[in-house]
């Protein structure tokens, strides 16, 4: 993989320090909107563990799943100081194939992916619900950019209303905007930032 913002060895370099890279909160779109999610739940490019153990301590089983064997160690660390248990997985998420038909809820909170590995991935994502089961995602923004707080210098991973209208199809959305916030988890992802924001059904039946 050429792209180094998907590359392990990058993420496992990144993840080595003691601190928490992201923080240990969940992503505040996330804990907005938790009261919408069904288990099992499917957490994409999950880091360090932050989004997985609020979703424990919620009381739903969840896999964690990520390119980087150091962040998932930290996620189990986090877990265990938390006293709550959740599942990781070392995948790379270009040849992911997760369970059909087996999420209530897939998450994807600043899991930027090329287009390449997204038009591979999100189709498998849609069919991995359940019925009804919803699908959770946010995003830098194509606006993002532009500016110094956070997210990957590829227009190509990041993401926009239509790239989400036209890469989630067969899903029908419940929310899907732009809009800039000020995002502070750890120091990572730290100012005022662009982002897309996305919840969405699926309402199929299998």
């Amino acid at each position: 993989m050429e792209n180094t913002m998907y590359d392990k060895n990058f993420w496992n370099d990144r993840y080595k320090s003691t601190k928490y890279l992201y923080g240990t909160e969940a992503n505040a779109f996330l804990v907005e909107n938790a009261h919408l999610l069904h288990g099992p739940v499917l957490s994409l490019s999950e880091g360090e563990g932050r989004n997985a153990v609020f979703i424990a301590e919620r009381g739903l089983n969840v896999l964690g799943v990520d390119y980087s064997s150091v962040a998932l160690e930290k996620a189990q660390a986090l877990a265990k100081l938390r006293r709550v248990v959740v599942e990781t997985q070392v995948v790379d998420l270009a040849e992911y194939q997760p369970k059909r038909g087996h999420y209530g809820s897939v998450l994807s909170i600043s899991a930027h992916l090329p287009s390449s590995i997204r038009e591979k991935l999100y189709p498998l994502i849609e069919t991995a619900l359940k019925p009804n089961g919803i699908v959770l995602l946010e995003s830098y923004s194509e606006s993002q950019l532009a500016k110094n707080t956070g997210g990957p210098k590829d227009i190509d991973m990041l993401m926009s209303v239509d790239k989400l209208r036209n890469e989630f199809p067969r899903l029908k959305p419940i929310l899907l905007r732009e809009i800039e916030r000020e995002v502070r988890e750890g120091e990572g992802h730290t100012g005022f930032a662009s982002v897309v924001q996305y919840i969405a059904r699926n309402e199929e039946e299998q």
